[in-house]
């Protein structure tokens, strides 16, 4: 099986090393083409510049996109799989955006849109979700999405650093890009949430400024202390939960009890459970990002291709309608303006330099925070946990 890869980076490179020094059925397959970018040079005999290049040469089968962003990875996997080629994706950028018109134009082609690599890593979330729903309605995921994140919260916990020394150690392994935005205010999470939502509920959601996600960015040392003395460990969470015919959606910071595995996750591990009618809870757990592991799932997805093993098809076509305030959590806040006004109508409780606010909506809890960030930017919040009293200790 002939394989194009767009983009060398870590993902591509990865790819490209699997296969060179390819073990058991990886055997099957062959590199043809690295696509690199405009007048750089090649360093492998495998590298060019031309799109058309790949696209236009009948002997590949499968084009591998690890180009990241949303242009031209987009028009490039469109291009691919009108012209008959199957496609395999890490980009979750894109594909969040792009889930339905990939999955369409994959369909009318005769050609396989797969995404493995894109949710978890080395996990086998997808197709571990995917499995489930062959037999199960799916209604709760939620899970530790980003492993960046999740470093530095573990890392702030164990050692008692600032958030940015311990963002800068991230930024110094890999784990974190120059501009982490993407990881620290929630977006990579909303991404992967918003695929994992879409194969689970068979409904298409973009993520969009009006879904309700709060990062970690305004943490602090003195935060994690507090949690601490609470026996509390916070974790950056994607979760989504659907009852009847609404769904909810939400990205945010959330307390944890030490004996709960999600307290355990460390590092840059990732956690992501769902929950099925007959099997219950499943939880997945294993190393969310880097190289190996990241282009180990591609090659899974490759390797179904070259064996014929179909993937649950999704059409889109789930009533399922969005509601934010579908479920109801406690939460803690931390604000340098008196805002118990503001949630007043939630039994705010003051304690020391924290206020709790009981039962809110989810959705009206961020609308509500987003107004305390226009008057604190420094403001901070997270989601309590609901066993052993909630907030009550």
């Amino acid at each position: 099986m002939n394989i194009a890869i767009l983009g060398f980076g870590t993902v591509g490179s990865g790819v490209y090393k699997i296969i060179k020094n390819a073990k058991r059925q990886a055997q099957n397959l062959h590199v043809k083409h690295i696509l690199i970018r405009k007048n750089k040079k090649p360093d492998l005999p495998e590298m060019t510049d031309s799109i058309d290049e790949i696209l236009n040469d009948q002997d590949v089968d499968v084009v591998v996109e690890v180009i990241g962003g949303i242009e031209p990875a987009h028009q490039y996997i469109v291009d691919a799989l009108k012209h008959h080629k199957h496609v395999i994706t890490a980009n979750k950028a894109v594909i969040a955006q792009y889930m339905d018109e990939f999955t369409r134009v994959a369909a009318q082609n005769d050609a396989k849109f797969y995404f493995e690599s894109s949710v978890g890593g080395g996990i086998p979330w997808i197709q571990g979700l995917e499995r489930a729903l062959r037999v199960d309605d799916v209604n709760k995921i939620q899970g530790i999405f980003n492993g960046t994140s999740n470093f530095i919260l573990d890392q702030m916990h164990r050692t008692g650093k600032p958030f940015n020394e311990v963002l800068m150690e991230a930024q110094q392994l890999g784990y974190a890009e120059a501009d982490p935005s993407a990881d620290i205010d929630g977006l990579d999470v909303a991404n992967k949430l918003c695929i994992s939502v879409d194969i689970a509920y068979d409904l298409f959601i973009k993520p969009t400024e009006e879904l309700p996600i709060f990062g970690i960015r305004n943490i602090t040392e003195d935060d994690m202390t507090h949690f601490d003395k609470l026996g509390m460990t916070i974790k950056l969470m994607g979760k989504s939960h659907q009852r009847g015919h609404e769904f909810d959606y939400m990205v945010e910071p959330t307390l944890y009890y030490g004996d709960t595995l999600e307290a355990h996750t460390r590092d840059n591990y990732n956690l992501i459970s769902l929950i099925g009618e007959t099997i219950g809870t499943l939880k997945f757990m294993g190393q969310g990002a880097g190289q190996l592991p990241t282009a180990n799932a591609v090659i899974q997805d490759i390797l179904d291709i070259f064996q014929g093993k179909e993937h649950l098809k999704r059409e889109f076509k789930s009533t399922f309608k969005f509601q934010p305030n579908l479920t109801r959590n406690n939460y803690i806040v931390r604000s340098e303006i008196d805002c118990s006004q503001l949630f007043g109508d939630y039994a705010p409780e003051l304690r020391g330099d924290y206020l709790v606010v009981h039962d809110i909506p989810v959705g009206e809890m961020h609308q509500k925070m987003r107004r305390v960030l226009q008057r604190d930017e420094t403001a901070f919040m997270a989601s309590l946990p609901t066993k052993k009293g909630g907030a009550a200790k």
